[in-house]
């Protein structure tokens, strides 16, 4: 079977420093939006002379290669595409000219703004125009609504067969959760009482026990509530996924109390991040950075003993004056050191939920600045694309030859296992 896929193979010298994730994250969204956006030109023209057939019936026009290979430049690489051709059966010219990239396009406009702005506000039709601008100038502007069209339906389909994939060949050790708040507001016409509210989306990533993130759920949800996050638990149930051992999210959610009732055998970790920054707005600024040192310490210490007296010396120092700073570090504190008893490699990782904050950090910067309403379906869509990018990017778990002892139940002390630990315990006593 022939391969029609759109040719588009990314050169990037990784060696000379210019290489960073970020600028490899903006390539692969750049080389993905381009082939999705020729094909859909290529079927557009295709769907066009459907209806013309050779006198034997078979289709008129048909694909007929690739043109040679060109090579544009653009401010984060080369990328080097190959335009597919077609053929007519019937005698009468046929030919097919992307107006996404032009015959004589050599040079794409700044992607590291186009791309970004072509996922969070190209997947309006009414704007996809613009978007594409940035990225090949004026010419965009004859891409055709029904090429916007089956572009967005495409991400549709994409995005509902992926809310239904089996988890049941996978084990998930780890997740971490959270709520991607969106300066866009959904329409009042959406929502049963009349008003208009900000969107919200709520997130999961897993990892395996082979050491392999992954994104579990992209959905929207009612402010984070009990019941929205209690439905994202029982789909992932329904479909296959088993209780992991350990959750990590911030303490303001819903998702903790939905946790206890649909996996009540799973363990919570408080992000350590988003806990300072609760404890901060209870202290005058003079202070932050004496607080931030002393908290630092806290998470940071190589065992629960250092941790505790860390912690009540946090306590001993602000209670006094500032009581409401030390509840808010108190009302978590089995939960915010609940990382103890998981292997030390694996710390970094599991104390906050950076694996979501740094995928999600661009849609939280454009979101901001973006006005008017989408649909709930196209913010969705819209959020999926950028995940799925982000998710090519990821290495595996730091220490993930350790994660199949989790997976069984083993309970760590201090970051080591069990056997280590009597092991050491045996050589200082020796010692």
């Amino acid at each position: 079977m022939k391969d029609n896929t759109i040719k588009i193979v990314d050169e990037v010298n990784i060696f000379d420093g210019s290489f960073d994730p970020l600028t490899e994250l903006i390539r692969k969204g750049a080389r993905d939006l381009i082939a999705g956006a020729v094909e859909a030109e290529l079927q557009v023209l295709l769907d066009g002379f459907s209806n013309v057939k050779t006198l034997d019936g078979r289709a008129g026009v048909v694909r007929n290669g690739f043109q040679p290979t060109r090579e544009i430049l653009t401010s984060v690489g080369s990328v080097k595409v190959r335009i597919p051709k077609v053929r007519s059966r019937t005698g009468d010219p046929v030919t097919f000219r992307s107006v996404l990239v032009p015959p004589y396009l050599r040079k794409a406009r700044s992607l590291e703004a186009a791309i970004p702005w072509l996922y969070l506000k190209g997947v309006s039709s009414g704007e996809m125009g613009d978007a594409l601008k940035v990225l090949v100038g004026d010419e965009a502007a004859g891409l055709s609504p029904a090429v916007v069209s089956r572009l967005k339906t495409k991400w549709a389909g994409e995005y509902d067969v992926w809310c239904k994939q089996d988890l049941t060949s996978d084990e998930f050790v780890y997740i971490w959760v959270d709520g991607i708040h969106s300066g866009l507001r959904t329409p009042a016409v959406d929502r049963i009482d009349g008003n208009s509210d900000k969107l919200c989306c709520l997130v999961v990533i897993g990892v395996t026990s082979a050491g392999e993130k992954r994104f579990l759920a992209v959905t929207d949800g009612d402010r984070e509530s009990k019941q929205s996050w209690k439905q994202v638990l029982v789909d992932l149930k329904s479909r296959g996924m088993n209780v992991p051992k350990l959750a990590v999210g911030d303490g303001a959610m819903g998702f903790w109390a939905a946790a206890d009732e649909i996996m009540p055998e799973m363990k919570h970790q408080r992000c350590w991040v988003h806990k300072t920054c609760n404890i901060m707005n209870y202290l005058p600024k003079s202070l932050e950075g004496k607080a931030k040192v002393m908290l630092k310490e806290i998470y940071m210490s190589p065992t629960v003993d250092h941790a505790d007296k860390a912690f009540e010396q946090f306590v001993k120092t602000f209670e006094a004056k500032y009581p409401k700073a030390i509840v808010c570090l108190q009302k978590d504190r089995d939960e915010l050191l609940a990382f103890y008893s998981f292997p030390a490699q694996h710390w970094q990782s599991i104390r906050t939920t950076n694996p979501i904050e740094s995928s999600f950090a661009t849609i939280r910067h454009r979101t901001k600045r973006s006005k008017g309403c989408l649909s709930k379906s196209t913010m969705l869509h819209m959020i999926y694309k950028l995940a799925m990018t982000a998710e090519n990017n990821w290495n595996r778990l730091k220490g993930f030859n350790q994660l199949p002892e989790v997976a069984k139940g083993v309970t760590f002390i201090n970051g080591e296992h069990p056997n280590q630990q009597q092991e050491t315990m045996i050589n200082q006593t020796a010692a």
